[in-house]
């Protein structure tokens, strides 16, 4: 099938934690033999901070993010078997959503991929007149990143006629264990953007941590925090290009994984990082949240805490052996149950059953 997709940025992931979901479950959509063109506007800088470049799996259409170039890439869904508007583009996605429906081909699959959905949902409820509302009727599903039953239940309510939720994943050929570098060494790791609804769950799970911990090293990755307060044990380095995910997980005794403020609530949504880092073969400490032991066994395969006196304590107790050990156990659990590959075959089999219902 020919996929025209709409998203937020393939080729970078600067203030864009979506890219390395968008690349593992479209590269393994084209492994299922479906051609994918991404269309991703010039917007918030992202073309200047590329990680990689146009990848032989899915063509990558630029345009400027202007009325006339959203016009012209629009038109283009008619070209498609299966048109995918995702959540969060940024720029201009209540046109894009209603624009790509209108252009779609009677036949063709309309999709709506949710990467927030607990935001997208709360947004809906608050707004009666939210671009969704008028785009569910029209739409053959809507998948989302995560959210597990509770999301499932309220897309239906609202009148969504299939969700299902295809969840972050493994690449093993982008994220796999890797020789540790001093430039990354660290007692625990942490690595996101810093965003509203993160921030206060940053300060109890991690700065806590540091705070209790004052002999001990911490690592800040991401965008955002240079002017943020911070203990003086941690050392924060800004953006972390995905080329170096690899060994920025291999480098600490322990990596930290902290849910956004709606993931947590509602659960069933583990992050791209949990399974980056797994790959890695990382000692994963994470926040609680419902639905963990869906993806990763705690006390074996990964470490839970309900604040940042519970991270103290894991790092404290933790030796190197330990840390081994789980790292160990979590990657081979996500190699055997949570790999793109396992996701894409989902949305190819949903993907041919709503193509052939249309035709």
């Amino acid at each position: 099938m020919d996929i025209a997709f709409y998203g937020s940025s393939l080729l970078s992931s600067y203030w864009n934690g979506a890219a390395t979901y968008y690349r593992g479950l479209l590269s393994a959509l084209a492994r299922h033999g479906h051609r994918v063109t991404f269309y991703e506007p010039d917007a918030f800088e992202r073309q200047q901070h590329r990680d990689i470049a146009p990848p032989s799996w899915a063509a990558v259409r630029v345009y400027d993010a202007t009325l006339p170039a959203l016009a012209d890439v629009i038109a283009e869904a008619a070209r498609a078997d299966v048109v995918i508007k995702a959540s969060g583009v940024g720029v201009f996605d209540d046109e894009l959503l209603a624009g790509t429906l209108a252009a779609a081909r009677a036949d063709a699959v309309r999709v709506f991929l949710d990467v927030d959905a607990p935001a997208t949902l709360a947004a809906m409820r608050a707004d009666p007149r939210h671009a969704l509302h008028a785009a569910l009727p029209a739409l053959d599903m809507v998948l989302t990143y995560g959210g597990g039953p509770p999301v499932v239940a309220a897309y239906t309510e609202f009148g969504a006629a299939l969700c299902v939720p295809i969840y972050n994943a493994l690449d093993p050929a982008e994220h796999h264990p890797a020789t540790p570098e001093p430039r990354f060494a660290a007692d625990l790791a942490f690595l996101a953007n810093r965003l509203p609804d993160r921030e206060a769950r940053v300060e109890a799970f991690f700065f806590e941590a540091a705070r209790l911990l004052p002999d001990r090293r911490f690592l800040l990755g991401g965008n955002g925090w240079g002017d943020k307060p911070m203990p003086a044990n941690v050392r924060a380095i800004g953006h972390v290009s995905t080329n170096d995910h690899n060994a920025f997980n291999a480098s600490a005794l322990a990596v930290l994984n902290v849910a956004r403020d709606s993931m947590a609530s509602i659960g069933y949504s583990p992050a791209t990082r949990v399974f980056e880092a797994a790959g890695a073969g990382a000692c994963l400490i994470t926040d609680a949240w419902e639905g963990i032991e869906v993806f990763l066994e705690p006390g074996e395969e990964i470490l839970v805490a309900r604040n940042g006196a519970e991270v103290a304590g894991h790092l404290a107790a933790l030796t190197p052996e330990r840390a081994r050990r789980i790292g160990e156990r979590a990657r081979a659990r996500v190699l055997a149950e949570h790999t793109y590959d396992r996701r894409a075959a989902s949305v190819d089999r949903l993907l041919r059953e709503a193509l052939g219902m249309r035709r």
